[in-house]
């Protein structure tokens, strides 16, 4: 059988056709799998700071019940001074804190000094049959339990994002579009130290 020089054209185009249609498709596929992991990343990335926006509330929150607290204290204790000039300076630190971090480090600080506080208080016991006091403690112990599971949501929306970032495939992306891994909330080293428990 014998091809013309135009059959031979109409084959050679059908293959150009085909070859291009072929790599169309693997563009396309490409193109998705980009799309998809980048809105992926920007997904897990946003969930993150929302959850870490909810602690941020319940921060907030304690921040805003510490001079209600140290007023009623300080009509009890008026020669410690410290404790509470430290309490309001914890908080203080906390509300002008401007990145991720430092709300993290000041709010440490922050229930380190609460802590203290309230270990004042047990020298004290007109302060710690005060309803006003009462009240308050109850109020922050409320928020200290919801700090705690916005402080687990969060890890865990870290540990998806964190995740996201460093697996294969989604790496890839993750590195092109400058994606950083975040940190978790951890416990401060106060945090961390045994209680101590005096009789």
């Amino acid at each position: 059988m014998k091809f013309r020089k135009y059959d031979i054209l109409i084959l050679r185009e059908e293959k150009v056709t085909i070859m291009l249609l072929g790599i169309i498709v693997v563009l396309a596929i490409l193109a998705l799998f980009v799309i998809s992991n980048y809105n992926g990343l920007v997904q897990a990335r946003n969930k993150v700071r929302d959850q870490f926006s909810q602690i941020d509330v319940q921060l907030k929150k304690r921040a805003d019940l510490i001079p209600n607290l140290v007023e009623t204290v300080k009509g009890y204790a008026k020669h410690e001074e410290g404790t509470l000039e430290n309490v309001i300076k914890a908080r203080n630190t906390y509300l002008t804190a401007d990145s991720v971090d430092a709300k993290v480090e000041a709010s440490s600080e922050m229930s380190s000094a609460i802590s203290k506080l309230f270990a004042l208080a047990e020298s004290y016991p007109d302060l710690k049959a005060n309803t006003n006091f009462l009240d308050l403690q109850n109020q922050l112990k409320e928020i200290e339990d919801k700090i705690g599971y916005a402080r687990q949501f969060y890890n865990d929306a870290v540990l998806m994002y964190n995740n996201k970032t460093e697996m294969f495939p989604s790496s890839i992306i993750a590195s092109l579009f400058n994606f950083k891994t975040e940190k978790f909330f951890e416990a401060s080293e106060e945090d961390r130290k045994n209680v101590e428990v005096k009789f």
